[in-house]
């Protein structure tokens, strides 16, 4: 069975706003990224997204370590209990049935490659959503 890591965070500039998405897959040796946004969104569903995505873009069962600073989607993941979200959180369980899922939760910004990696491209994704002021920063 194939180990993977799959590193994940989320974005939103307001809380709805528009909002993006990371995930990274490495597997022996070779790294994927995926990204994706939304114009309305909150950054817990941002956060569920990118965990979604990574597992969707698996092809058969695996070892997967998911690295994120969410401390959401770590519950999640832990079958602890969700209140919002149902419509994620019962994608991202179902994708978890499929593989061998362990949970690694880091803190943010702390200077965690993989992890501050995925934050500028949820990031970038999401800056790309807002409305253009036709101001250059």
């Amino acid at each position: 069975m194939f180990q993977v890591a799959l590193y994940t965070d989320g974005s939103c500039i307001g809380n709805p706003g528009p909002g993006g998405y990371a995930a990274i897959l490495r597997c022996n040796g070779r790294a994927k990224e995926i990204t994706g946004s939304s114009d309305h969104t909150t950054n817990n569903r941002m956060e569920l997204q990118a965990v979604i995505a990574g597992l969707q873009a698996l092809k058969r069962r695996c070892q997967v370590t998911v690295v994120t600073d969410s401390q959401y989607v770590a519950t999640i993941l832990n079958n602890g209990r969700a209140k919002a979200n149902l419509d994620l959180v019962q994608q991202l369980r179902q994708l978890a049935r499929q593989h061998d899922i362990t949970v690694q939760q880091v803190r943010g910004h702390s200077g965690h490659a993989m992890n501050e990696r995925c934050d500028q491209l949820a990031t970038a994704v999401t800056r790309q959503r807002l409305p253009n002021t036709g101001s250059v920063n």
